[in-house]
């Protein structure tokens, strides 16, 4: 798979780990279902913590994307939903912890509520 990361000095930098745009010659996308911070095994979330259901959330994406057969350096589009939106430095620590360089690009949208009351969710979009 050939990832191209695409800038602009034109337009704001990112302001996170995360790319502005990303362009791929591949033959295979594959889009993702957003991913919350559920244990694959209860179906319960993994706990009230934002940060735990963060890390959960990053670690049911990366099963899914591995069923895929790909892998997260195969990542060309992330979006985050966030609940509550001062979290939002946190999610961006966690991710960069877990996505690899050269970033993906993303969207971050506040929602009022997620499934389950999951306070963060994440999609998806790889290029295999």
């Amino acid at each position: 798979m050939s990832k191209e990361i695409v800038h602009s000095d034109s337009a704001p930098a990112a302001v996170g780990p995360y790319s502005q745009a990303v362009a791929t010659t591949s033959n295979r996308l594959v889009f993702l279902s957003g991913q919350i911070g559920l244990e694959p095994g209860t179906g319960e979330l993994v706990s009230e913590n934002f940060e735990g259901q963060v890390r959960q959330s990053f670690a049911n994406m990366q099963a899914v994307i591995q069923a895929a057969g790909g892998s997260l350096d195969n990542i060309v589009k992330l979006t985050l939903f966030l609940t509550d939106l001062s979290k939002f430095a946190s999610a961006n620590a966690i991710m960069a912890e877990i996505i690899p360089q050269p970033y993906p690009a993303r969207s971050t949208i506040g929602v009022a509520s997620l499934p389950k009351g999951a306070q963060f969710e994440v999609e998806a979009v790889l290029a295999l």
